[in-house]
């Protein structure tokens, strides 16, 4: 079985430690190297070639959010999972909209953390429906008109099935749920969901979700 390369990085090295001794012990991860600033991550994801980058947000040089940046603007670019002490915190929805994956609370058991790095390893976010919500909602105060102007645009480039398509992922649906919502198979719902991303130039389902929020089509969903 092939091993999930793992880069963790937080400043805090009582973290890093703690971090290292929870996960080291699976048997399908590898941490292959550790990072005290977001300004040391390209050059150690270079070296190491990790397929999950554990960030911190709050960092003295260069945050996460700009680490997360940079990452996601490369060619194959590892996936990165937020690093958070807040729940819905501005910073993780920066973050989010610039490509990662999802995000896990640092006092998250480690068993939750392997598993979300499990599931960002194999392409999928590790946000649930319910706290997608909570943090678009959290961002729905602070958004401009422009944004929702320019992501009405955005979506404008989607066909009307791929508009189904995205509003069904921003109210959380599984590829299974989304394809007996909308009667296709979930080979043509991943089709969709991957036409979309490239249309939109988006990285990752959860950025599909913000998206749609901000062009307001989830606005009559039940909250």
């Amino acid at each position: 079985m092939t091993s999930i390369r793992l880069l963790l990085v937080d400043d805090d090295p009582l973290v890093r430690a703690g971090l290292s001794l929870m996960l080291g012990g699976a048997d399908d991860l590898e941490i292959v190297g550790e990072a005290a600033d977001g300004s040391e991550v390209e050059a150690l994801v270079d070296r190491t070639r990790p397929d999950v980058v554990l960030m911190d947000i709050r960092m003295p040089t260069v945050d996460g959010l700009v680490a997360t940046e940079r990452l996601r603007g490369r060619e194959e670019a590892p996936q990165v999972i937020v690093l958070t002490t807040f729940h819905a915190d501005d910073q993780v929805l920066r973050a989010l909209r610039a490509g990662a994956a999802g995000f896990v609370l640092k006092d998250t058991p480690p068993a939750e953390i392997l598993h979300a790095v499990r599931r960002v390893a194999a392409g999928d976010p590790v946000l649930s429906p319910t706290v997608t919500r909570q943090l678009m909602e959290h961002a729905a105060g602070a958004a401009p008109d422009t944004r929702r102007a320019s992501a009405r645009t955005r979506v404008g480039a989607l066909n009307d099935r791929e508009r189904e398509v995205a509003v069904a992922v921003g109210r959380g649906g599984s590829n299974a749920e989304i394809a007996a919502g909308l009667f296709m198979s979930v080979p043509t719902v991943k089709t969709h969901v991957s036409r979309i991303l490239a249309k939109l130039d988006l990285n990752n389902r959860v950025q599909i979700a913000l998206l749609t929020y901000d062009a307001g089509l989830l606005d009559n969903d039940d909250h």
